[in-house]
């Protein structure tokens, strides 16, 4: 239960310099570029370099939501890094961001939700401010999908970049901030989009590198039919929880996966697609990352005004989803 008003501060975004192009998977794998926008939206992706990981990605993306917001990295109570790419199994990516930000009295830890996991790190962050044990926190979805990448599978090669998003929480007026969430997860769905090895389950040998089982396997179409449904059914349901209808929707911030997934949501709420922030052509699928860079670009493009009704929705591995309203 929200008692009282938290909203975001300041976002941030930060993406490497190497882009991908739809020309160039084209002389890596059998594919068009005129196939991948026609079923996917994408043209171009963001992919790290060498040297280049989650948590540098999420420092990029701090830095900036930290001066947007006016917040200092010591005044930071909190902080959340939502990846399935961290810079290791362990320390966290949050410990490691901690650590450059000199975030001192920051709690940090890493939340596993796959594309979901910027609204589950909102949810979890939201509510520790909310209750008053903390009064700034730092969300962020940092992910190099690139590094997990089959790059000889056109049917995934070609979906997934790099990147990272935040934004800093804190108290806000009344009658701004966060409305609602709606998280679930549907664990009968696991098998259908994951990466195997590496695991307790599945441990690194050589055999699971010879298998590929370091690669993001994903059943496409059973994957498409969950997203289709689910995106609209979580977003109606927050909206419901905080009261409102899909008419009181200013902005929808939809997970960046497939153009075809974003505008069944659009149909399903009755929404304009000039109330929908779409960007998926720039970045690709950038998973956790996904939602909170498309909040930033839209903040940095003017498209979120005082007092407007935004929805934040996505899915992802586990299966999962989550959806949350908030009064800019």
């Amino acid at each position: 239960m929200i008692t009282r008003p938290v909203g975001i501060l300041g976002t941030g975004k930060f993406v490497p310099e190497r882009i991908l192009t739809n020309a160039e998977l084209e002389t890596m794998v059998d594919t068009n570029d005129e196939w991948i926008v026609t079923r996917t939206g994408m043209k171009e992706r963001h992919i790290a370099s060498e040297n280049e990981a989650s948590s540098d990605l999420a420092y990029g993306a701090a830095m900036i939501a930290l001066e947007k917001s006016g917040v200092s990295a010591e005044e930071l109570d909190l902080i959340v890094v939502a990846t399935i790419t961290p810079d290791s199994s362990f320390p966290s990516t949050a410990c490691l961001l901690q650590d450059r930000l000199g975030a001192k009295k920051a709690a940090a830890f890493d939340l596993s939700a796959a594309c979901s996991g910027f609204i589950y790190g909102l949810a979890n962050a939201v509510n520790f401010i909310a209750m008053g044990i903390y009064k700034h926190a730092l969300v962020i979805g940092a992910e190099c999908l690139s590094k997990i990448t089959d790059y000889t599978d056109r049917n995934t090669c070609i979906l997934f970049g790099d990147g990272a998003g935040a934004v800093v929480l804190g108290e806000v007026p009344e009658g701004r901030g966060f409305l609602s969430f709606e998280l679930g997860a549907d664990g009968s769905g696991a098998q259908l989009l994951k990466l195997e090895g590496g695991g307790s389950r599945c441990p690194s040998s050589a055999a699971t590198i010879a298998n590929k089982q370091h690669f993001i396997y994903m059943a496409g179409s059973e994957v498409f039919k969950f997203a289709v449904r689910i995106m609209g059914n979580a977003a109606e349901e927050a909206l419901r929880k905080a009261g409102l209808g899909k008419e009181d929707i200013d902005l929808l911030v939809p997970h960046q996966a497939n153009i075809r997934i974003i505008q069944s949501a659009i149909n399903r709420l009755s929404l304009p697609e000039s109330k929908c922030m779409i960007n998926l052509h720039k970045y690709g699928n950038v998973s956790a990352a996904s939602i909170p860079i498309a909040l930033a670009e839209a903040d940095e493009e003017g498209r979120l005004k005082d007092g407007d009704c935004v929805v934040l929705v996505g899915f992802g591995g586990g299966l999962t989803w989550g959806a949350s309203v908030l009064r800019w």
